[in-house]
């Protein structure tokens, strides 16, 4: 948990911030029914720790929003939800599945953040025939990775996020606001993330050539490396203006740094998941101004939550005041996830049998604080793809970064804030 954050921070900041919608309010007279159990998956602990440092915060207002329940056919339905830490590893997250199922006997499971939760919680699901609903991971990487099949998709887990498309449009719709000789050098973490997105098929390098780049590929790098001279060397002799990829934040701070000792500075440096939190911007010192990443989800977005009526900035402001912390992105995802996991139940003819809980699913048509959800209107059977832009980090003077829209190519709604700047 953040610093400065405990229990009851938590439940006083979920509880003041969250007001319970019309349809928990005036139920006094309804029937109790069977509790509904919901399994959430996601890392609180390791090196993917940072992805789940709001859920506390997030579980805190849902559960104050539930109340006694939900209502559905006129009783009252206890909700339980079990939280499980997937310890940053895909097999752990993959037991804890197994125990939520077969222990637990959970009714629908929820998974996030990286496909080394997503994707081994949701292995797990389809084994055993039980709902699931996940995010946080590339959909590419979530549903590829897990070996599937377009022509028949999944028959149990459904997933929501962007996709590989729209990081390339949002990663060269910056780009195209610089003067450079449209070089691009790539790192990829091997892991569960790097590998579906260095794909020659389906991932990042055969679109950014699509889009007129020339991608110089500087291969794959350990988590946790220590050293990346060859790699910069590669990229120093190309004569790189850009780099991307894939990189683990502690493995992006080794490696700018390097960077920066051995005189390499491109003109733009755009990459995917080492650079989504404040603290990793931070943590490069007077190096993080200028970065720049994908943005899934801010203040600045215009969405607000269908079950608390929250817009975005509250949401971000209430986790700021709870935690004394700055807001991060995945606090947004993670609200939707649990929104969206409510809606289903609401409407789910009996919330106690997963074939109707499944059914529930497919017809999903909602608008959480991410954004539309609906798996009616996917690339794919399994996938339905949110709004996606992209963003710059920008010093404010007391060491702290604030991440600053700067495209919407393909989501005009989301405002733009600043123009894109090369790094100095």
């Amino acid at each position: 948990m953040a610093k400065g954050l405990n229990r009851r921070t938590f439940l006083g900041a979920g509880a003041a911030a969250l007001a319970a919608p019309a349809f928990l309010q005036h139920r006094a007279f309804a029937a109790t029914g069977e509790t509904i159990k919901v399994g959430f998956v996601s890392p609180q602990t390791g090196p993917i720790a940072a992805f789940g440092a709001s859920d506390e915060y997030v579980l805190a207002g849902v559960r104050a929003a539930l109340g006694a329940g939900i209502e559905i056919n006129g009783q009252v339905h206890p909700v339980e939800i079990i939280v499980k830490d997937s310890q940053s590893s895909p097999s752990y997250a993959s037991e804890v599945a197994s125990q939520l199922i077969l222990d637990d006997d959970v009714d629908l499971m929820l998974a996030s953040s990286t496909a080394d939760t997503t994707n081994p919680v949701a292995d797990q699901c389809e084994l055993n025939e039980v709902p699931c609903i996940s995010t946080d991971t590339p959909w590419d990487g979530h549903f590829f990775g897990r070996g599937g099949n377009p022509a028949e998709g999944f028959g149990w887990t459904y997933h929501f996020f962007w996709g590989a498309g729209q990081i390339v449009d949002s990663y060269t719709s910056l780009w195209n606001q610089l003067d450079t000789n449209k070089k691009v050098g790539v790192l990829w973490s091997n892991d569960s993330d790097g590998v579906p997105l260095s794909n020659a098929e389906h991932g990042l390098p055969p679109l950014f050539k699509a889009r007129g780049y020339e991608v110089v590929d500087a291969g794959f790098h350990q988590p946790l490396s220590d050293d990346f001279s060859a790699q910069i060397s590669q990229l120093k002799a190309a004569g790189v203006d850009i780099v991307s990829g894939v990189f683990l934040p502690p493995d992006f701070t080794t490696f700018w740094a390097q960077c920066a000792q051995q005189g390499f500075r491109p003109k733009a440096v755009t990459v995917a998941k080492a650079l989504l939190f404040p603290s990793a911007v931070a943590a490069l010192g007077a190096n993080g101004d200028g970065v720049s990443s994908e943005v899934w989800w801010s203040p600045n977005h215009p969405f607000k939550s269908g079950l608390t009526g929250q817009s975005s900035a509250e949401l971000a402001a209430g986790y700021e005041k709870a935690s004394g912390q700055q807001w991060i992105q995945p606090t947004g995802y993670k609200h939707a996830l649990l929104e969206v996991a409510v809606d289903v139940l609401k409407r789910s003819s009996n919330p106690k049998d997963k074939a109707a809980v499944l059914e529930a699913i497919t017809k999903t048509d909602y608008a959480s604080i991410v954004g539309p959800v609906s798996w009616a209107n996917g690339p794919l059977k399994n996938v339905s793809q949110t709004p996606l832009v992209g963003g710059q980090w920008v010093a404010r003077g007391d060491g702290k970064y604030d991440l600053i829209v700067c495209e919407n190519t393909t989501a005009p709604e989301i405002p733009v804030q600043n123009a894109f700047k090369p790094l100095a």
